[in-house]
């Protein structure tokens, strides 16, 4: 009897022990290794916080518009290899939708085709359409954003931004906005290239879209219900402070489009960002600056002159010419609608 004892006793002690460790964490050793299908956590993972609870949330844009601008179609002459027209690194102006060097790629999802801009009472709301491709549908992704010029001097003050768009519901993913807090975009120039290259840092300030936001709702993106090339924006009002004129200008890219290289044009040479148009020998072909559209600015809530640094030609009066019923404006001239009415006008310079 004692013998047993002994025995359930030894046994007893053997149970506390592994009931322990498994208590305190420690897995027995085993000559089986254990495979798993779920999806490994890295280390610098961030633990999962609660869903954000939105207040506010866009709903369809307003009918009429502050401005709408067209933009120049590198589909016509992509299988040159360049762009039609429109790319002036100098005067911070891109067309160029192509890959690097070769530029035998084009882009169409990059190749902006037309830009609209509109508010109503909470909301400001823009709209970059693309190139659609006539063989197959595609997906939208790039990034695309607006550039707002408060002081309308040429250095720009806030950027939004959404990376790769997906959904046609409005969302807060992937949506950015970005402060320049200390004022350096433009260099010492405004919009025109600086003869040597800037040493600032861009906007370097994300106030919306890194988890830290004071106010969630701030900002939108989604893909137009009714035009899968179609990208639309929507940024509550109160961030302008009650400014009401202004300038705002569209952008669309890939890795050259970040946030703390602008103005790009300062950051690189004419010679290292190379040129979309054969016209420039010296330059051609785009080199370290590629993969990038964007639009002259318009003006908003104020009637431009023309001298505004980086915005959209306004026409002489009785050298304009009011597109056709319907239609577009011929190349290499671009539609660009004010309060006063449509207008093609030509490119400058």
């Amino acid at each position: 009897m004692k013998k047993y004892f002994n025995k359930f006793i030894s046994l007893s002690v053997l149970v506390i022990v592994l009931l322990s460790a498994c208590n305190l964490g420690v897995t027995p050793p085993s000559d089986e290794e254990v495979v798993s299908d779920s999806p490994v956590e890295l280390s610098t993972a961030l633990p999962p916080t609660e869903s954000v609870q939105h207040v506010m949330i866009p709903g369809e844009l307003p009918t009429n518009k502050s401005g709408i601008l067209g933009d120049h179609d590198s589909s016509t002459t992509s299988n040159e290899n360049r762009a039609p027209s429109g790319d002036r690194f100098t005067f911070g102006r891109y067309e160029r939708p192509f890959n690097s060097e070769a530029m035998d790629i084009y882009f169409p999802y990059l190749d902006i085709q037309l830009a609209e801009f509109a508010m109503d009472d909470t909301w400001m709301y823009a709209t970059i359409a693309v190139k659609g491709n006539e063989l197959s549908s595609q997906s939208l992704v790039g990034k695309y954003g607006f550039e707002i010029d408060l002081n309308v001097n040429g250095s720009g003050d806030y950027l939004i931004m959404v990376l790769q768009p997906s959904s046609t519901e409005w969302t807060t993913n992937n949506v950015q906005v970005w402060f320049d807090e200390n004022g350096d975009i433009g260099g010492e120039v405004k919009v025109v290239a600086d003869d040597v290259p800037a040493q600032g840092n861009g906007y370097e300030t994300q106030i919306f879209g890194n988890g830290q936001e004071d106010d969630p709702d701030l900002a939108w993106a989604r893909i137009s219900p009714t035009d899968p090339n179609s990208v639309q924006m929507a940024v509550k009002l109160s961030l302008l402070a009650g400014d009401t004129s202004f300038m705002v200008g569209m952008w669309a890219g890939t890795d050259d489009l970040d946030a703390k290289l602008f103005d790009i044009n300062d950051m690189f040479t004419h010679e290292q960002a190379g040129s979309s148009l054969k016209e420039f020998e010296f330059f051609y072909p785009v080199k370290e600056v590629s993969e990038l559209d964007n639009t002259c600015r318009m003006a908003i809530g104020f009637q431009p002159t023309g001298n505004e640094p980086g915005g959209c030609p306004v026409p002489v009066p009785g050298d304009d010419s009011p597109p056709p019923p319907g239609q577009s404006c011929p190349p290499p001239s671009i539609l660009y609608c004010t309060a006063n009415g449509c207008f093609c006008l030509y490119p400058q310079g």
